[in-house]
């Protein structure tokens, strides 16, 4: 693939909304550094290969796979062919817990872990193509059954056979979700993404969930392997990422606006999950060339 051309967020992008759903169907751009974004990642490659790396393994994608990863952690497309188009989403937590999945896959996900699988036929191209459609047409019903449908498609994964990776040994299965704690952690999500860029704790949380807190902090890290307190940060620091990645503001700006209360705890989380402190992000990623909208979303 041609890396004379990098991806570049577009202001309205994935990493910019962590609450919005997003679908593509494109040709993307190789990435130079990790990026994260609060969203799980659906991808269908319809021609080509991809290759990933993801944080502690890599993943080969060839045409015909579908795959599941929790955008969350650091990963980056570092290689791919010439001709390759995908196709996908990236769907927010609230989306991603109304799924009915194996609760070893849920929490292998929400690990790190990536689901792949071969297990494909000739409509999901043609779903693919017409989902992005419907949730980019403007109309609230096409979107919703957009939705729906990919929810559907992604469900169906467990009859068939599929890989996790890395290989590793089975998760033992605590319970999962069940009925009683899913819509929860729906609330509890719903509540996060109106609200992340606020001083916002425990309490407040557990009041818009109705429930306790200390039931809350329980059930959202069961569900998740998150804490609260890192989930939210998580929603900041993805916010964060796409204003270092475009915006001029200073640093300091951006942690305020991105809800962080002060420069040092801005930074530490910055340091923590990317490896590297903002401005020295900021000045990796403004050596990049910059991209034309239309390239990876």
């Amino acid at each position: 693939m041609d890396t004379g051309l990098f991806y570049e967020p577009r202001p309205n992008g994935v990493e910019r909304l962590p609450t919005a759903l997003q679908m593509f169907h494109t040709t993307p751009r190789l990435m130079r550094a990790d990026h994260w974004h609060a969203q799980v990642e659906v991808n269908y490659v319809v021609r080509g290969w991809a290759h990933y790396h993801m944080a502690g393994h890599e993943a080969r994608f060839e045409a015909g796979d579908f795959a599941l990863f929790w955008g969350g952690q650091p990963h980056r497309l570092d290689d791919a062919s010439e001709d390759l188009v995908y196709a996908g989403g990236h769907l927010p937590l609230v989306h991603f817990f109304r799924l009915r999945l194996p609760a070893d896959v849920q929490a292998r996900l929400m690990q790190g872990a990536t689901l792949l699988s071969n297990a494909t036929d000739a409509a999901d191209p043609v779903n693919f193509e017409r989902w992005v459609n419907y949730a980019r047409s403007g109309d609230p019903m096409k979107a919703s059954l957009a939705v729906d449908e990919l929810l559907l498609r992604i469900e169906r994964l467990r009859f068939s056979p599929y890989r996790l990776l890395p290989e590793t040994g089975p998760v033992s299965d605590d319970g999962g979700l069940d009925q009683h704690t899913s819509p929860i952690v729906v609330r509890i999500c719903d509540f996060i993404a109106d609200n992340f860029r606020e001083e916002i704790d425990s309490v407040d949380i557990a009041v818009a969930a109705d429930i306790h807190p200390k039931y809350a902090m329980t059930v959202f890290k069961k569900s998740t392997g998150m804490t609260l307190n890192d989930y939210i940060n998580l929603m900041r620091l993805s916010y964060a990422q796409a204003l270092l990645m475009r915006d001029e503001t200073s640093v300091l700006a951006v942690a305020m606006d991105s809800g962080f209360g002060s420069l040092s705890a801005f930074n530490k989380a910055f340091r923590k999950i990317s490896g590297t402190s903002p401005s020295d992000f900021r000045r990796e990623v403004r050596g990049r060339p910059i991209v034309a909208d239309g390239g990876y979303n």
